[in-house]
Protein backbone atom coordinates (compact mmCIF):
# COMPACT_ATOMS: atom_id res chain seq x y z
CA UNK A 1 0.00 0.00 0.00
CA UNK A 2 1.13 3.56 -0.52
CA UNK A 3 0.28 7.60 0.69
CA UNK A 4 -0.51 5.56 3.86
CA UNK A 5 2.12 6.63 6.10
CA UNK A 6 5.63 8.53 5.72
CA UNK A 7 6.99 12.50 6.27
CA UNK A 8 6.66 15.39 3.96
CA UNK A 9 9.30 18.68 3.77
CA UNK A 10 11.41 20.48 1.30
CA UNK A 11 13.92 19.19 1.22
CA UNK A 12 13.44 16.04 3.29
CA UNK A 13 16.73 13.92 2.09
CA UNK A 14 18.00 14.84 5.86
CA UNK A 15 15.36 13.42 7.43
CA UNK A 16 15.81 10.50 9.52
CA UNK A 17 12.09 9.51 10.39
CA UNK A 18 12.26 7.08 8.15
CA UNK A 19 14.97 4.75 9.47
CA UNK A 20 13.50 4.46 13.42
CA UNK A 21 10.09 5.12 12.09
CA UNK A 22 10.21 1.97 9.58
CA UNK A 23 11.87 -0.20 12.46
CA UNK A 24 8.66 0.74 14.41
CA UNK A 25 6.34 -0.34 11.60
CA UNK A 26 8.12 -3.75 11.00
CA UNK A 27 8.12 -4.78 14.90
CA UNK A 28 4.61 -3.95 15.11
CA UNK A 29 4.18 -6.19 12.43
CA UNK A 30 2.27 -3.22 10.06
CA UNK A 31 3.34 -3.97 6.60
CA UNK A 32 2.89 -0.06 5.70
CA UNK A 33 6.07 1.94 4.12
CA UNK A 34 7.09 5.06 5.97
CA UNK A 35 7.46 6.95 3.05
CA UNK A 36 9.35 10.70 2.14
CA UNK A 37 7.87 13.15 0.39
CA UNK A 38 9.71 16.36 -1.04
CA UNK A 39 7.24 18.65 -1.38
CA UNK A 40 7.49 22.06 -2.90
CA UNK A 41 5.53 24.76 -0.85
CA UNK A 42 3.54 25.31 -3.81
CA UNK A 43 2.32 21.87 -3.98
CA UNK A 44 1.36 21.61 -0.37
CA UNK A 45 -2.28 22.02 -0.90
CA UNK A 46 -2.26 19.32 -3.80
CA UNK A 47 -0.20 16.88 -1.70
CA UNK A 48 -2.61 17.17 0.95
CA UNK A 49 -5.79 16.68 -0.82
CA UNK A 50 -4.18 13.40 -1.89
CA UNK A 51 -4.23 12.20 1.72
CA UNK A 52 -8.29 12.23 2.09
CA UNK A 53 -8.25 8.80 1.58
CA UNK A 54 -9.78 6.02 3.58
CA UNK A 55 -6.54 4.48 4.04
CA UNK A 56 -4.75 7.37 4.77
CA UNK A 57 -2.99 6.67 8.20
CA UNK A 58 -0.50 9.62 9.46
CA UNK A 59 1.75 12.19 7.82
CA UNK A 60 5.29 13.98 9.99
CA UNK A 61 5.65 17.07 8.96
CA UNK A 62 8.81 18.90 8.94
CA UNK A 63 9.81 22.28 7.39
CA UNK A 64 9.07 24.16 5.94
CA UNK A 65 5.42 22.71 6.06
CA UNK A 66 4.99 23.21 9.60
CA UNK A 67 2.41 26.03 10.08
CA UNK A 68 1.42 26.27 5.96
CA UNK A 69 -0.72 23.00 6.56
CA UNK A 70 -3.07 24.58 9.30
CA UNK A 71 -5.43 25.94 6.71
CA UNK A 72 -5.84 22.99 5.04
CA UNK A 73 -6.79 20.42 7.52
CA UNK A 74 -10.12 19.95 9.34
CA UNK A 75 -9.05 20.34 13.10
CA UNK A 76 -5.90 21.22 15.68
CA UNK A 77 -5.06 19.81 18.57
CA UNK A 78 -4.88 21.91 21.92
CA UNK A 79 -1.02 22.06 21.44
CA UNK A 80 -1.27 22.63 17.82
CA UNK A 81 -3.73 25.49 18.42
CA UNK A 82 -1.19 26.88 21.07
CA UNK A 83 1.89 26.39 19.47
CA UNK A 84 0.67 27.55 16.09
CA UNK A 85 2.37 24.82 14.49
CA UNK A 86 1.92 21.07 13.31
CA UNK A 87 4.27 18.31 12.69
CA UNK A 88 1.73 15.27 12.82
CA UNK A 89 -1.11 14.94 10.91
CA UNK A 90 -3.91 11.74 11.88
CA UNK A 91 -6.73 10.52 9.92
CA UNK A 92 -9.55 10.57 12.26
CA UNK A 93 -12.55 8.96 11.01
CA UNK A 94 -11.72 10.30 7.76
CA UNK A 95 -11.04 13.91 9.35
CA UNK A 96 -7.49 15.37 9.21
CA UNK A 97 -6.05 16.35 12.57
CA UNK A 98 -3.27 18.17 13.15
CA UNK A 99 -1.09 17.89 16.26
CA UNK A 100 2.42 18.90 17.60
CA UNK A 101 4.28 16.05 19.15
CA UNK A 102 7.66 18.45 20.05
CA UNK A 103 6.53 19.51 23.21
CA UNK A 104 5.88 16.08 24.08
CA UNK A 105 8.51 14.31 22.77
CA UNK A 106 11.02 16.84 24.49
CA UNK A 107 9.35 16.19 27.69
CA UNK A 108 9.12 12.47 27.17
CA UNK A 109 12.93 12.16 26.02
CA UNK A 110 13.78 14.18 29.83
CA UNK A 111 11.38 12.01 31.87
CA UNK A 112 12.17 8.63 30.05
CA UNK A 113 15.62 8.78 28.39
CA UNK A 114 17.64 11.57 31.05
CA UNK A 115 15.24 10.96 33.96
CA UNK A 116 15.25 14.60 34.67
CA UNK A 117 11.85 16.07 35.96
CA UNK A 118 10.49 19.49 35.34
CA UNK A 119 7.79 20.37 37.96
CA UNK A 120 9.10 23.38 39.81
CA UNK A 121 12.48 23.33 37.92
CA UNK A 122 14.00 26.81 36.27
CA UNK A 123 14.83 27.01 32.67
CA UNK A 124 16.61 29.25 30.21
CA UNK A 125 15.62 29.21 27.00
CA UNK A 126 17.58 30.52 24.05
CA UNK A 127 15.39 31.63 20.78
CA UNK A 128 12.51 33.24 20.24
CA UNK A 129 10.79 31.04 16.74
CA UNK A 130 8.55 27.86 16.67
CA UNK A 131 10.70 25.52 18.29
CA UNK A 132 10.96 27.86 21.32
CA UNK A 133 6.93 28.07 21.67
CA UNK A 134 6.90 24.16 21.08
CA UNK A 135 9.71 23.62 24.48
CA UNK A 136 8.26 26.22 26.27
CA UNK A 137 4.73 25.00 26.07
CA UNK A 138 6.15 21.90 27.37
CA UNK A 139 7.42 23.19 30.16
CA UNK A 140 4.38 25.21 31.08
CA UNK A 141 2.37 22.23 30.78
CA UNK A 142 4.80 20.17 33.17
CA UNK A 143 4.40 22.68 35.85
CA UNK A 144 7.98 24.26 35.36
CA UNK A 145 7.84 27.38 38.12
CA UNK A 146 10.31 30.02 36.02
CA UNK A 147 11.34 30.44 32.60
CA UNK A 148 13.31 32.88 31.25
CA UNK A 149 13.79 33.66 27.40
CA UNK A 150 16.93 35.10 25.53
CA UNK A 151 16.90 35.55 22.19
CA UNK A 152 19.48 37.81 19.62
CA UNK A 153 16.53 39.74 18.99
CA UNK A 154 14.86 40.76 22.17
CA UNK A 155 11.61 42.35 20.38
CA UNK A 156 10.93 38.38 19.64
CA UNK A 157 11.86 37.32 23.14
CA UNK A 158 9.46 39.65 24.60
CA UNK A 159 6.81 38.59 22.04
CA UNK A 160 6.99 35.02 23.18
CA UNK A 161 7.22 35.84 26.74
CA UNK A 162 3.94 37.77 26.75
CA UNK A 163 2.09 35.39 24.38
CA UNK A 164 2.94 32.17 26.33
CA UNK A 165 2.64 33.58 30.16
CA UNK A 166 -0.09 32.74 31.92
CA UNK A 167 -1.79 32.93 35.42
CA UNK A 168 0.29 30.46 36.75
CA UNK A 169 4.08 31.36 35.26
CA UNK A 170 5.22 35.02 34.24
CA UNK A 171 8.07 34.17 31.68
CA UNK A 172 10.98 36.47 31.91
CA UNK A 173 13.03 37.84 29.03
CA UNK A 174 16.13 39.05 28.92
CA UNK A 175 18.43 40.40 26.41
CA UNK A 176 21.22 38.38 25.06
CA UNK A 177 24.24 39.14 26.30
CA UNK A 178 27.03 37.92 29.06
CA UNK A 179 26.04 40.25 31.77
CA UNK A 180 22.84 39.60 31.28
CA UNK A 181 23.12 35.51 31.08
CA UNK A 182 25.30 36.00 34.30
CA UNK A 183 22.40 36.76 36.45
CA UNK A 184 20.31 33.70 35.19
CA UNK A 185 22.54 30.98 33.89
CA UNK A 186 24.85 29.44 36.53
CA UNK A 187 21.27 29.62 38.88
CA UNK A 188 18.91 27.75 35.55
CA UNK A 189 18.42 23.81 36.44
CA UNK A 190 18.04 22.78 32.82
CA UNK A 191 19.57 25.36 29.91
CA UNK A 192 18.03 24.75 26.24
CA UNK A 193 19.14 25.51 22.90
CA UNK A 194 16.36 25.96 20.05
CA UNK A 195 18.55 27.96 18.05
CA UNK A 196 20.48 26.92 14.94
CA UNK A 197 23.78 27.86 16.29
CA UNK A 198 25.81 25.04 16.36
CA UNK A 199 23.56 23.74 13.28
CA UNK A 200 25.54 21.84 10.84
CA UNK A 201 24.86 23.79 7.15
CA UNK A 202 23.22 26.27 9.51
CA UNK A 203 24.60 30.16 9.98
CA UNK A 204 27.10 29.89 12.59
CA UNK A 205 28.15 25.86 13.27
CA UNK A 206 30.46 26.84 15.57
CA UNK A 207 28.79 29.31 17.97
CA UNK A 208 27.17 28.41 21.28
CA UNK A 209 24.77 31.10 22.42
CA UNK A 210 26.79 29.79 26.07
CA UNK A 211 30.13 29.45 27.31
CA UNK A 212 30.93 26.48 29.81
CA UNK A 213 32.37 29.50 32.50
CA UNK A 214 28.29 30.30 33.59
CA UNK A 215 27.48 26.87 33.52
CA UNK A 216 27.13 25.04 36.85
CA UNK A 217 28.10 21.91 37.22
CA UNK A 218 24.54 21.26 38.56
CA UNK A 219 22.89 22.04 35.20
CA UNK A 220 21.37 20.16 32.90
CA UNK A 221 22.01 21.04 29.40
CA UNK A 222 19.68 20.26 26.23
CA UNK A 223 20.08 21.01 22.70
CA UNK A 224 17.12 20.60 20.22
CA UNK A 225 19.79 20.95 17.20
CA UNK A 226 20.64 16.91 16.73
CA UNK A 227 23.26 17.57 13.93
CA UNK A 228 26.00 17.32 14.79
CA UNK A 229 24.82 14.60 17.99
CA UNK A 230 27.07 16.91 20.04
CA UNK A 231 27.02 20.49 19.11
CA UNK A 232 29.16 23.28 20.34
CA UNK A 233 26.37 24.47 23.31
CA UNK A 234 26.88 20.03 24.07
CA UNK A 235 30.49 20.61 24.14
CA UNK A 236 30.16 23.65 26.99
CA UNK A 237 28.46 21.70 29.55
CA UNK A 238 30.84 18.66 29.29
CA UNK A 239 33.33 21.19 29.84
CA UNK A 240 31.86 22.61 32.71
CA UNK A 241 31.20 19.02 33.72
CA UNK A 242 26.96 19.22 33.82
CA UNK A 243 24.87 16.91 32.42
CA UNK A 244 23.10 17.31 28.64
CA UNK A 245 20.86 15.81 26.54
CA UNK A 246 20.76 15.77 22.70
CA UNK A 247 18.16 16.85 20.35
CA UNK A 248 18.12 12.99 19.08
CA UNK A 249 15.97 11.66 21.99
CA UNK A 250 13.64 14.74 20.79
CA UNK A 251 13.69 13.76 17.49
CA UNK A 252 12.66 10.14 19.07
CA UNK A 253 10.37 10.80 20.98
CA UNK A 254 7.86 12.89 19.35
CA UNK A 255 8.31 10.46 16.58
CA UNK A 256 7.38 7.81 19.27
CA UNK A 257 4.04 10.44 20.15
CA UNK A 258 3.39 10.18 16.80
CA UNK A 259 3.14 6.22 15.92
CA UNK A 260 1.31 5.42 19.23
CA UNK A 261 -1.35 8.39 18.02
CA UNK A 262 -1.57 7.11 14.84
CA UNK A 263 -1.50 3.17 15.56
CA UNK A 264 -3.41 3.39 18.88
CA UNK A 265 -0.42 1.40 20.30
CA UNK A 266 2.65 1.27 22.54
CA UNK A 267 5.42 2.36 20.69
CA UNK A 268 8.75 -0.30 20.41
CA UNK A 269 10.97 2.88 21.77
CA UNK A 270 14.36 0.42 22.17
CA UNK A 271 13.73 -0.52 18.80
CA UNK A 272 13.40 3.15 16.93
CA UNK A 273 16.44 3.99 19.49
CA UNK A 274 18.41 1.06 17.81
CA UNK A 275 17.34 1.98 14.48
CA UNK A 276 18.79 5.35 14.97
CA UNK A 277 21.85 4.72 16.75
CA UNK A 278 22.60 2.55 14.18
CA UNK A 279 22.79 5.67 11.76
Amino acid sequence: MRNNIGVIGHPINHSLSPVFQQAALDYLGNNNVFEKWDIHPEKLEEKIKSFRNESFIALCVTLPHKQNVIPLIDELSDSAKAIGAVNWIYNKNNKLVGDNTDSTGFIRSLSERYKFVIKDKSALVFGAGGAARAIIYGLIQSKISRIVVSNRNFEKAKFISNELSNSKIKIEPIIFDRDSLANYAPYADIIINTTSLGMSGGPAPMASPISSDLISSNTFGYDIVYSPTITPFIKQFENSGAKYGTGLSMLLYQGVEGIEKALNVKAPVNVMQKALDAL
